[in-house]
């Protein structure tokens, strides 16, 4: 998908180095500034993980790391907050998807 840097509603801006990333074991291409539930959002996934008592999905919720709502499992380490984790190179990312 392509992404305008200019609309009539919003003033012009510059993405990060592309970066390489796994999500879910599919590779995806994101860009360096992004956090990693940016990058789970554009790619579709709005269900990042269940929550423990109820086993109801959980997502992005306030975006600002309060919630925890949104936890992930990033180069192997759970419990990670998406949207308070930046993307890097390489970085392998895991929702409910594949946890078990």
């Amino acid at each position: 998908m392509c992404v305008p840097e200019t609309t009539s509603a919003l003033p012009s801006f510059r993405r990060g180095k592309a970066v390489a990333v796994v999500v879910d074991g599919r590779a995806v291409r994101a860009f360096e500034g992004e956090l990693v539930s940016t990058v789970l959002l554009a790619e579709g996934i709005s269900v990042f993980g269940r929550k423990p008592q109820s086993g109801r999905p959980a997502g992005l919720y306030c975006g600002m790391g309060v919630c925890y709502e949104c936890l992930v499992t990033v180069d192997g380490v759970h419990d990670i907050r998406a949207c308070q984790t930046y993307v890097i190179d390489h970085m392998v990312i895991e929702t409910c998807a594949v946890r078990s």
